[in-house]
């Protein structure tokens, strides 16, 4: 991303001015020795840049307009076609639009028959929903800790969690990287396991060159706002058609007939229920937003690539930084960039590192908080916050860059700069 670079040649930290010269690379200056009174305060944006925002564009405004001009607004003809067209996207076998990954995540697991007595396990570093589903269905969620580098659950700490009452395995791939599939699918087979696949974040990812959610187990992924691509509110659940077929029945509340085949020209008003389902659909307006998202995929994700690789040419060298990693036999799918700091390079933590960058302007997150210090789990399960120590260690260091496709060079210019000076100013 030369454009966005080329805004920082000649930004040297120190004296906050850009000479017009190229300078050699980045190098930290000294902690500034003078008084506080004499320390010039850090530039701010005149606006500032929220953490993250959806782009879009006039494609999915019209496909919208169609559908409320059209007299069939909850789910129907866009909802099949955005089904259709996303299952050619990821070479699914079969797709259902839901009201979110949650939706798709309990689901499944009530597709699977997980239930009390059962036990599911999962990571500590991810959103409550990956966890909550699983109490929902009353089973018990077993965490296993996470991998230093792509912090995706690590497959030994799989194999250590496995008992006699284990029935499923969510992996969760974090961020956009794909967690390493073989050895969880390897456990899986040899225990008789459920391989649940959470890819909320995860669109469009690769592992060792099949993009997920192109097996037959079930994968959930997420449309929400601030997602790869967005519905607004919005899920995809794919696997096996025979899967998805009783996904299906059980997201509208177990009928045997949606509204569309019950309404429509032709259509039968009797129907039966089959289970006691959920009211998990996904209405037109929503798959007519995610129709247009789609068919813009490639070019939404392309700049989210440009942005990371900006970050990743700034940063590089930085001791006060760890950034993140992508490992050869995957396609990360870049929802996040997520910085990791040194606690012993800088004299302040993560928190006011947060709060120095929103002081100029410059929005930022944490993801996540991790699920066994939260008091739910906490105290249900008697966890301590050193119970998952990859996990909790990378929680207190971690920072959430703005990361989406309607960053303007100048944007991503503003989050290096910003970045680099909180840095140059608190370095040790």
């Amino acid at each position: 991303m030369s454009t966005v670079l080329a805004l920082l040649e000649g930004y040297d930290p120190c004296t906050e001015t850009r000479p017009p010269m190229r300078p050699p690379a980045p190098v930290l200056c000294q902690p500034d020795s003078r008084s506080p009174a004499t320390v010039s305060a850090p530039r701010r944006r005149s606006t500032y840049l929220p953490f993250a925002l959806p782009l879009i564009g006039d494609e999915e405004i019209a496909e919208v307009v169609d559908t409320l001009r059209s007299g069939w607004i909850t789910t129907g003809p866009k909802v099949a076609r955005f089904e259709a067209e996303f299952a050619g996207a990821v070479s699914a076998p079969a797709a259902l639009a839901l009201n979110s990954c949650t939706a798709g995540l309990h689901t499944a697991l009530a597709v699977s028959g997980i239930g009390p007595r059962d036990e599911v396990i999962t990571t500590p570093l991810t959103f409550a929903a990956t966890v909550n589903v699983i109490e929902h269905v009353g089973a018990r969620p077993v965490l296993a800790d996470v991998e230093p580098d792509t912090l995706t659950i690590a497959p030994a700490q799989v194999a250590a969690a496995i008992t006699p009452h284990t029935r499923a395995i969510i992996p969760v791939h974090y961020a956009g990287h794909p967690a390493d599939m073989d050895p969880i699918r390897e456990l899986a087979r040899a225990h008789g396991l459920v391989v649940l696949e959470d890819a909320a974040h995860a669109l469009p990812a690769a592992y060792r060159g099949r993009t997920i959610g192109s097996g037959a187990n079930p994968v959930a992924f997420s449309f929400y706002a601030t997602k790869n691509l967005t519905t607004g509110e919005g899920g995809m659940l794919t696997g096996d058609p025979e899967f998805v077929a009783r996904a299906r029945m059980l997201s509208l509340h177990g009928l045997s007939r949606d509204a569309a085949t019950r309404y429509q020209a032709g259509g039968q008003w009797r129907y039966e229920v089959l289970a006691p389902g959920f009211k998990y659909n996904m209405s037109d307006i929503q798959g007519a937003l995610g129709l247009g998202q789609l068919r813009k995929l490639h070019r939404l994700q392309q700049r989210r690539r440009e942005v990371v690789a900006a970050y990743q040419a700034a940063f590089a060298g930085v001791e006060a930084l760890e950034l993140p990693v992508e490992r050869p036999w995957v396609e990360h799918a870049w929802h996040l960039y997520v910085l990791r700091l040194r606690a012993a390079a800088l004299r302040i933590g993560r928190d006011r590192f947060i709060e120095e960058l929103a002081a100029r302007n410059i929005g930022a997150s944490v993801h996540f908080i991790p699920i066994h210090v939260h008091p739910y789990y906490r105290d249900k399960y008697d966890y301590r916050a050193e119970s998952f120590p990859v996990a909790f260690d990378n929680f207190q260091r971690m920072i959430s860059l703005p990361l989406n496709p309607r960053l303007s060079d100048q944007d991503v210019a503003d989050v290096i700069e910003a970045v680099l000076d909180v840095v140059h100013r608190h370095q040790r």
